[in-house]
């Protein structure tokens, strides 16, 4: 798996950027790049993980974690039905 761009490190401040895993800290990952990345990272996001992934986290966590704006957005564009 690919490592997290670096440019996404402002988003995991309470973090050690350095030790997150994007496969152990998928749950986090996904938020964060969802909410606050620009194209390239969710391109990386998207590569990291599959579109079946990023979709039932959006399915399941949605609600609770991503503000209305990102979350309306994702259900279209992942063509979730609510």
């Amino acid at each position: 798996m690919q490592p997290i761009p670096l440019s996404l490190s402002p988003f995991f401040q309470e973090y050690d950027f350095s030790k997150l895993n994007p496969q152990k800290d998928s749950f986090t990952i996904i938020e964060r790049v969802l909410q606050f990345g620009n194209r390239s990272e969710i391109r990386w996001l998207f590569m990291a993980y599959s579109q079946d992934e990023v979709k039932k986290w959006v399915k399941r966590f949605g609600k609770d974690r991503l503000p209305q704006p990102h979350r309306a957005f994702w259900q279209v564009v992942l063509e979730i039905a609510e």
